[in-house]
C-alpha cells in the first residue's frame, strides 16, 4: 500500500510535517502540494524549497487544482496547471472536486489533455466517490472515496472496479481514531484501492496533518 498525501498546511506553520513526508518518501505514492487552494497569486518561496526537498528525496509531487466539479473555466484550470509547472516544478496535476457525471466525461478529458500538454506526466481525478467508470479510463489514478471514518466503514464498492488494477484507486480518509489507523490501509485493500492516506484532522481542513502511520514512524 502506498499513501498519497494531501498536505495542505503552510510549511512555515508545520515544517516537522513537511520533514516527515521527505523522510518517508519510498513509501508515498506522492504528496498533494496545495498553497492557496491552488498555486496561489505569486510563488511562496516556502513552498519553492519545500517542494525542491521532496522532489529530491524522489517524491512524485501533484499539484493542486480545483475544478469546481466541472463548473470552474478551462482557462482558469490551465492557468493553475501551468503555475504549479512553472513555480513548484510538480510531476503532475490533481484536480480536486472533480464530476462524477457521465455527461461531463467530456470536458474532463479536455482537461486532463491539456494538463499533459502542459507538461503534467501524471494526474489525479478526486470525486471523492465513485464516479461513472468512463472516469476510471482518463486519469492515472481515481480518489473513490474521501470522507470521514465513520462514513468509510459504510463504503460498499461497484462491481465495475474490480476491472481494474487496485493502484488505480486511492482512498483519503479524515478523523480516524488512533487505533483504526492501521484498520483503513487493510480495508482499502479490500475494497480494491492500492493507495490510501489516513489522518486525525477533523473540521474545515482535516488535511492539515500527516498521515497516523507517518506520525508513528517519527
Amino acid at each position: 500500500m502506498k499513501l498519497l498525501v494531501p498536505l495542505y498546511v503552510h510549511p512555515g506553520v508545520d515544517p516537522a510535517a513537511w520533514e516527515a513526508l521527505a523522510a518517508a518518501a519510498p513509501r508515498l505514492h506522492g504528496v498533494v502540494l496545495n498553497a492557496a487552494d491552488g498555486p496561489g497569486p505569486r510563488p511562496d518561496p516556502a513552498f519553492t524549497a519545500a517542494a525542491e526537498r521532496l522532489r529530491g528525496a524522489g517524491v512524485t509531487l501533484f499539484g493542486y487544482v480545483d475544478t469546481g466539479y466541472g463548473r470552474r473555466p478551462p482557462r482558469a484550470v490551465a492557468a493553475d496547471v501551468r503555475r504549479h509547472r512553472r513555480w513548484y516544478g510538480v510531476d503532475g496535476v490533481f484536480y480536486d472536486q472533480a464530476a462524477a457525471h457521465p455527461a461531463l466525461l467530456p470536458r474532463y478529458r479536455r482537461l486532463l489533455i491539456v494538463a499533459r500538454a502542459l507538461g503534467a506526466r501524471t494526474a489525479v481525478l478526486n470525486p471523492g466517490t465513485h464516479p461513472d467508470p468512463g472516469y476510471a479510463e482518463l486519469a492515472d489514478l481515481l480518489v473513490t472515496f474521501e470522507g470521514s471514518w465513520e462514513s468509510y466503514t459504510h463504503v460498499t464498492v461497484p462491481p465495475w472496479t474490480r476491472a481494474h488494477p487496485p493502484e488505480r484507486f486511492c482512498h483519503l480518509v479524515h478523523g480516524v481514531p488512533p487505533e483504526h489507523a492501521r484498520a483503513v490501509a487493510r480495508t482499502a485493500g479490500g475494497r480494491g484501492a492500492g493507495v490510501h492516506c489516513a489522518v486525525p484532522g477533523r473540521g474545515a481542513n482535516p488535511w492539515r496533518h500527516v498521515p497516523w502511520t507517518l506520525r508513528e514512524a517519527s
